[in-house]
């Protein structure tokens, strides 16, 4: 019975030996301990691509430089940026440290129950979880607020003089993008892989067009000071320098700070302890690279950061774009700045499919071990779709319930970019500092693995998170 049971797992492009780690009562049994439910549809290509995908590190620069522009202006998003990737690449090494170790849908919350050893295990991947789960609930929140801004944008560059956005017309577009992307996922799963492909596609090859577009289309240029000195003359934040760089940080952090996103799709892969690791670096290195880019080649397109604060709908790329295709003489040119803000449309749209697969993903396996109400309904999955389908309702729901909380303040967003990133490196730190108070004793070594570079490793790793999320609590002063 067992070698019946381990030649069927182990058809091409299904699984590997990787993928099963014990045969009991004829049943074979995951890294997470439960029997494989879900198809094992991804390979390093789909699994890198929906990393890439979800990160969009390029749009969520732009997206998010409301953030930052006021800590500093350009070079608090570049610097910041930098900054922001150094501290991140700690994270992910670490993830992939655990990733390769044991691959589980549960991700971050299963290895904290590991790390915690049997006294403390339980109770921290129990908290690690659900911290987990609102951070990323969050960070679907502030996607489908960034995409519906671009979809307004894309309207209100040709009636700048006249239309006056409104917090509902965005929300009108959050709440279809949502919808949108919870019935691709529970009719259409079979397909989620392709959807991420051609995401891929669209932040590689529209990137690199934004980039240059950027670059040699505004008649005129800002200066080489305005973009790497003058932190300074444009520090509004009431801070002192140094403070004030720091907090703008969140931008760069916003920017990169989805490592753990296909850690979550651990088992719907074939050779996830091989896979894992090198999607969460490609992720981190090639993200940084355009994100990179785009910002210096955004600076340089700034020719007037007044009109940048306060713009319509906060949205302040839009007015750059504006700005990057205007004609001689200032003449507005909407086609292209429409063109532009179409290529992070499609971006973001893709990246709404991947991220409602990476948060309903999470909830399902926090269901899956009994760790929320109603775990047998919410732990539930239609073999049929390939789907935990009540999960995924669910994740939409509590969604649509954050995205109307800007309807009722203009600095929404920034208080729930700045959650994202607080609830996700808070629920890393949790398993990495375990894991070295334990003596790094519980987890069996990987095909990646730290070796004695881990201890420091880890514990650069929690020192940044610990700084930057106490800083980042005093963003609501700003």
């Amino acid at each position: 019975m067992r070698e019946e049971v381990r030649n069927r797992i182990e058809e091409p492009g299904t699984s590997d030996d990787e993928t099963v780690v014990v045969i009991q009562d004829g049943v074979a049994l995951n890294a997470a301990g439960h029997r494989d439910q879900l198809s094992r549809q991804y390979g390093l290509l789909g699994l890198a691509s929906m990393a890439l995908t979800v990160d969009n590190a390029w749009v969520a620069l732009g997206s998010s430089i409301s953030v930052s522009i006021l800590n500093g202006g350009p070079p608090g998003i570049i610097y910041g940026l930098l900054v922001a990737v150094f501290y991140y690449s700690l994270i992910g090494l670490s993830l992939s440290e655990l990733a390769s170790s044991v691959p589980t849908a549960g991700g971050v919350y299963h290895w904290a129950t590991i790390a915690g050893g049997p006294r403390w295990g339980r109770i921290l991947g129990f908290f690690t979880g659900w911290i987990n789960f609102y951070g990323w609930i969050f960070a679907l929140a502030s996607l489908m607020q960034i995409s519906s801004n671009v979809a307004v944008s894309m309207y209100a560059v040709y009636h700048l003089d006249t239309y006056v956005s409104q917090p509902y017309h965005v929300f009108i577009g959050y709440l279809l993008i949502l919808w949108g992307s919870a019935f691709f996922i529970v009719f259409a799963n079979k397909y989620a892989p392709h959807t991420q492909h051609v995401g891929t596609f669209f932040v590689i090859v529209g990137g690199i067009v934004t980039i240059i577009i950027l670059a040699t289309m505004p008649k005129r240029h800002a200066t080489n000071h305005f973009v790497w000195s003058s932190f300074n003359e444009n520090n509004a934040t009431g801070w002192s320098g140094g403070v004030a760089f720091l907090l703008g940080v969140l931008n760069g952090a916003f920017t990169i700070g989805t490592p753990d996103s296909v850690t979550h799709m651990a088992e719907e892969m074939g050779h996830p302890r091989k896979d894992l690791p090198k999607a969460i670096m490609l992720q981190i290195t090639l993200g940084f690279v355009y994100a990179f880019c785009f910002a210096v080649a955004l600076s340089y397109a700034i020719t007037d950061i007044t009109a940048l604060q306060g713009g319509f709908n906060t949205f302040p790329l839009t007015n750059i774009y504006v700005q990057a295709t205007a004609g001689d003489n200032g003449v507005r040119n909407p086609g292209a700045a429409f063109g532009l803000l179409f290529i992070m449309l499609i971006c973001t749209l893709t990246c709404c499919v991947g991220l409602t697969l990476t948060v309903s993903r999470t909830y399902w396996a926090l269901a899956r071990d009994n760790a929320v109400p109603l775990s047998a309904l919410f732990g539930r999955v239609n073999e049929r779709l390939s789907c935990p389908v009540w999960s995924t309702l669910f994740v939409c729901v509590l969604a649509t319930g954050i995205g109307a909380i800007p309807l009722g303040s203009s600095t929404a967003f920034l208080a729930i970019a700045g959650s994202f990133v607080v609830l996700t490196t808070i629920s890393y730190a949790i398993p990495f500092a375990a894991n070295m108070l334990s003596g790094r004793k519980y987890f069996p070594k990987g095909p990646f693995h730290l070796g004695r570079a881990g201890y420091a490793v880890n514990g650069l790793a929690v020192l940044f998170i610990v700084l930057f999320d106490v800083l980042f609590c005093f963003l609501k002063r700003l």
